[in-house]
């Protein structure tokens, strides 16, 4: 045991001297395992002689495993300093490049994106456009109005600096607010508390009581500019004008088919806000104005209107109808002067009626013109020069053709009309007599000519085209009761503006409801004119003229006539599915120079009433009204007169 610290001392005595390292191995060469040693430590004899120095013996294989542990390395204090100060100054470069990266080279980036988190952008609502009639009556209006917010994070901040403020805050604000609103102090007071950053106070005020409101300067209220649209006519026009939602959105009539002229385009505010949701006033703002609608200019007469409504109204209560429209155009330009429904709505309302009289039956009910359609099988028999006003027919009450029977609406004895005749006493049986000396292609080609089977193009949402069959459909009976306006369908509109063609030499003009638009600067626009379609010749339509005059008697027994005027016109009568009937009549006036034509149209009527009974009283008053507020006087030329029989 005495050995170990000798031997220790040597070794470093050897190191001191110059001696070189032991070498480190994984075993000795030769070397005696440690078991074979004398617990007295000596060695067995012929053992290898130990080695001091740590040099391996000649021939040296590895060390064993239990030789000695050699001494742990130490590093150099100096390049471990230096490693770290290396360190340090790469991490101060990288930091520092970055800071200036972010500060200067970056830093209108990150500014950008600052702001844009704290800008807040707030939709400014157009004033939608007024709706005015040909003279400029307001029909549909937009007022202004706003709806009051509040950001309840700022309501703090009232009288807060009036150091003799009873109250401050919310219940101060509230009190103040209160009676402007309408609303209890309690109610109010509620409103104003909390941690919203938005809260709607009251919506669609008047300008007046924003105006009180924003005077208070209670911090955190604020007000949009919306619109309140409101219809002073009222019910008259309401099927024509529409409506809108409560959200602004046209909904009906013309405000949904014109809507792109009406609703204008909406602006912006655009602001930064603090983190309490209060406007910057240094911060950035731009507001880009709201363009208001464009007024619409009708070609409605709102006075003839709303006469054209309660003669209506009046007419279909009396007969027990279920409903009637009325319509009246000016013959040379199809400018629309009425368009009435009963029943009807008041725009300001519209939930309070029936969403089935919320459209417009005059260009969405079909039925049968009936009698009407005469004139058309008339007209293409005088065109082909097969017939003229004065030729003569025997038209018995029942006419048997190709098997199928006709007959006329009430029984009588076999008659001899003339043309003019069959068309005054409105005979079935001598009408197919007029159609069987045409073609039944010829007679579809007049009812195309004159618009029938396609829409008017009116410009309303809703409009039929009506029914016409091709011929190649035509079989059986329908061969013959289209001469007499059965087997095809149209609208109230397509027959008055087909009949209409008549009055202005055989040309028929597209009906248009629409004269322009103004704009804010009051500059009104015209709206295109569509060129009107030739439906006959005119030496035709003259003739058909003269047979629709003689239809009506000046002597003021007939229930179409205007005293003073001559008018002309045709009846019509016809049965629809479910048993009931519809009645009509159509005229012009005055018929040596015709500006304007009207139809009456009564629906459901539960038995049998003739064109004349029903609807040529109503069509007397409508007309004689349109004539005066048109300012049409009478022409002094008395109405003609023709041979009905032979």
């Amino acid at each position: 045991m005495a050995e170990t610290p000798r031997r220790t001392g040597q070794r470093r005595s050897a190191q001191r001297d110059g001696a070189a390292p032991r070498a480190r191995s994984t075993a000795r060469a030769s070397a005696a395992p440690r078991s074979s040693r004398s617990r007295g430590g000596a060695r067995p004899a012929g053992a290898a002689p130990r080695t001091r120095s740590g040099a391996r013996p000649a021939g040296g294989g590895p060390r064993a495993r239990g030789g000695l542990v050699p001494a742990a390395r130490v590093g150099s204090p100096v390049v471990r300093f230096r490693l770290l100060a290396v360190l340090v100054i790469f991490a101060v470069v990288v930091l520092g490049g970055r800071l200036m990266w972010v500060q200067g080279l970056d830093a209108s980036a990150r500014a950008e994106e600052a702001v844009k988190q704290r800008t807040v952008e707030r939709t400014i609502s157009p004033l939608r456009g007024d709706i005015v009639d040909r003279d400029g009556a307001v029909m549909a209006r937009s007022v202004e109005r706003y709806d009051l917010w509040v950001n309840q994070l700022q309501v703090g901040e009232y009288l807060e600096r009036k150091k003799d403020a009873p109250e401050t805050g919310a219940p101060a604000a509230a009190k103040a607010l209160a009676p402007l609103l309408g609303k209890s102090v309690e109610e109010t007071q509620a409103l104003l508390t909390g941690e919203s950053g938005f809260q709607y106070l009251l919506k669609n005020v008047e300008p007046a009581v924003r105006d009180a409101v924003v005077a208070l300067k209670i911090p955190g209220i604020g007000s949009d500019r919306v619109a309140d649209r409101i219809y002073p006519a009222g019910q008259v026009g309401g099927n024509v004008i529409g409506f809108v939602g409560a959200d602004g959105a046209a909904l009906g009539g013309a405000e949904l088919s014109f809507d792109d002229r009406l609703r204008g385009t909406s602006g912006s505010t655009t602001y930064e806000r603090g983190s309490g949701g209060q406007i910057l006033p240094n911060g950035r703002t731009q507001i880009v104005p709201a363009v208001d609608g464009q007024d619409l200019v009708l070609t409605l007469d709102s006075d003839l209107q709303w006469k054209a409504q309660q003669v209506l109204a009046d007419t279909v209560g009396k007969f027990g109808a279920s409903g009637g429209s009325a319509v009246a155009l000016n013959i040379r330009t199809g400018e629309v002067l009425a368009l009435a429904e009963t029943p009807t709505y008041d725009p300001n309302d519209p939930g309070a009626t029936d969403e089935k009289y919320r459209g417009n039956q005059s260009l969405s009910n079909v039925f049968e013109p009936g009698s009407t359609g005469k004139l058309l099988t008339v007209t293409t028999a005088l065109e082909q020069g097969t017939i003229t006003p004065t030729s003569q027919f025997t038209a018995p009450y029942t006419l048997e053709v190709d098997g199928e029977t006709y007959r006329d609406s009430h029984e009588h004895e076999t008659k001899r009309y003339t043309v003019a005749g069959i068309l005054k006493d409105s005979s079935n049986t001598g009408t197919v007599q007029i159609a069987q000396t045409v073609t039944p292609q010829q007679r579809y080609d007049t009812l195309r000519a004159f618009g029938l089977g396609e829409p008017t193009g009116v410009g309303l949402a809703g409009e039929s085209a009506g029914i016409l069959h091709p011929v190649s459909d035509w079989h059986g009976r329908m061969n013959y009761t289209t001469s007499f306006g059965q087997g095809y369908a149209v609208t109230p509109l397509q027959m008055v503006s087909a009949l209409g063609a008549f009055g202005n030499g055989g040309v028929r003009m597209h009906p248009t409801l629409v004269a322009g638009t103004r704009d804010g600067a009051g500059v009104f626009t015209p709206a295109p004119i569509a060129e009107g379609v030739r439906a006959t010749d005119p030496e035709t339509a003259a003739q058909v003229m003269t047979l629709m005059d003689n239809d009506i008697p000046d002597d003021g027994t007939a229930n179409a006539g205007i005293p003073g005027y001559a008018v002309g016109g045709k009846t019509g009568t016809a049965q629809v599915a479910g048993g009931t009937y519809t009645a009509s009549f159509i005229g012009m006036a005055p018929m040596d120079d015709p500006e304007i034509i009207v139809g009456v149209f009564v629906y459901g009527l539960t038995s049998f009433v003739s064109g004349n009974t029903a609807a040529s009283p109503a069509f007397a008053q409508i007309m004689g009204y349109a004539l005066q507020t048109q300012g049409i006087a009478p022409t002094g030329v008395p109405g003609r007169t023709l041979e009905n029989e032979w």
